[in-house]
């Protein structure tokens, strides 16, 4: 019996898809084998010695501290695209919001209601003070074309919006997907330069931290509209904020206001709304929920954001080997040839690499007494998981 625990609440239709006669979840629990979150910053959390993996709920993963993970062999993973029409609409909003000023004139409309058969006359004498340019014709540059950013190109260019894009991690075969939608450059400055509008979608990380900053803001155009549903740390709100001031910025919209930008002018701050949608919540805990039973039951990993990604098709009835190590030359064989001085024989075996830590999954044909020592002595070797 594994026992989950959650540290936020996650959508029932997640939490239903552990087997109960698996699994058990017990919030309390001082040793779960795993653990489902969304927004808990777990950075200085205690992770007890049985832990085997962290589900984050969503698709950010910076209030997890992954390397620290990593080194205990605690596989960390996300849902990525589970809420990405949620995002991407919010997304869509951002545009019209930044354009129209709609917020500003609907919060003046209030102000002016008490003025009773007054009001009509008010409204069009006073319009014009929120007048805004259409999103039509116009260039939108995305910066990351993942999930959700292919999700915007693809609306945004129905809507007769210009689209580029810029990502170096994009995988051929997207990259050809998107060819006919988006137009993928090669430089950030370059898009900085032609766009209009500028959406963020991109993790955070000590990369991408302050990406928007004054040095990029003057590779942008004067009068430029920058939307953040990604991470509020990928922006310098100093900068951001002086180049309001400026005219250089006509509006940034972030989902993730403080105490800076929660009521600055030329600022529209949402309450991180962007996955607050019921089929997003519901999403991303199906998705966890699943990625969690997979690892447990049989050591798949996928959607893993610091460790390999490995899967082997399960053969019935045969007992699996799961191993996380650090990477060197020699290590497959090195457990290979653990595993055959037990007795055991090797029915399938997949691994992988990813930086310096490296998986291994193996099927055999039995497990014997001394197997679990005879590999946790090779080198390396952060954690083995024997599943009958």
């Amino acid at each position: 019996m594994y026992t989950i625990k959650t540290l936020n609440n996650i959508a029932q239709v997640g939490l239903d898809r552990f087997d109960k006669s698996l699994f058990r979840i017990d919030n309390e629990a001082s040793n779960p084998d795993a653990i489902l979150v969304r927004s808990t910053k777990m950075l200085d959390y205690e992770f007890n010695e049985s832990l085997l993996c962290i589900a984050r709920a969503g698709a950010g993963y910076n209030n997890i501290p992954c390397d620290r993970c990593a080194e205990a062999g605690i596989v960390v993973f996300n849902t990525p695209g589970a809420n990405a029409s949620g995002v991407k609409e919010l997304v869509l909003c951002s545009l019209f919001l930044s354009s129209r000023d709609i917020l500003s004139g609907s919060q003046w409309v209030k102000s002016i209601a008490h003025k009773g058969d007054e009001v009509t006359a008010l409204v069009e004498s006073g319009k014009k003070a929120f007048a805004g340019p259409e999103i039509y014709g116009k260039t939108l540059g995305l910066v990351g074309l993942g999930a959700i950013g292919a999700k915007v190109a693809r609306d945004a260019t129905a809507l007769g919006m210009k689209v580029y894009g810029v990502d170096p991690y994009l995988p051929p075969d997207v990259r050809a997907e998107l060819s006919g939608t988006v137009k993928i450059l090669n430089d950030e400055k370059e898009l900085y330069a032609i766009s209009d509008y500028i959406s963020l979608h991109v993790p955070y990380n000590e990369e991408t931290r302050h990406k928007i900053c004054a040095s990029s803001i003057a590779h942008m155009k004067d009068g430029v509209r920058i939307i953040n549903t990604a991470r509020g740390e990928l922006v310098s709100d100093d900068d951001i904020i002086a180049a309001i001031a400026s005219g250089k910025v006509a509006c940034y919209v972030t989902d993730f206001p403080n105490a800076k930008t929660a009521n600055h002018k030329g600022i529209i701050a949402i309450p991180h709304l962007g996955a607050s949608t019921p089929e997003s919540e519901d999403n991303c805990a199906v998705m966890a929920a699943d990625q969690v039973s997979e690892y447990l039951l049989n050591g798949n990993i996928i959607n893993s954001v610091n460790l390999p990604n490995i899967t082997l098709h399960r053969h019935s009835g045969n007992p699996r080997v799961v191993i996380i190590m650090k990477d060197y030359v020699g290590a497959h064989n090195a457990i290979l040839t653990a595993v055959a001085s037990t007795g055991a024989s090797v029915i399938s075996s997949t691994s992988k690499t990813r930086g310096n830590y490296y998986a291994v999954l193996l099927d055999l044909d039995k497990v014997t007494p001394d197997l679990n020592s005879s590999l946790n002595a090779c080198k390396g070797v952060i954690r083995v998981r024997i599943i009958l």
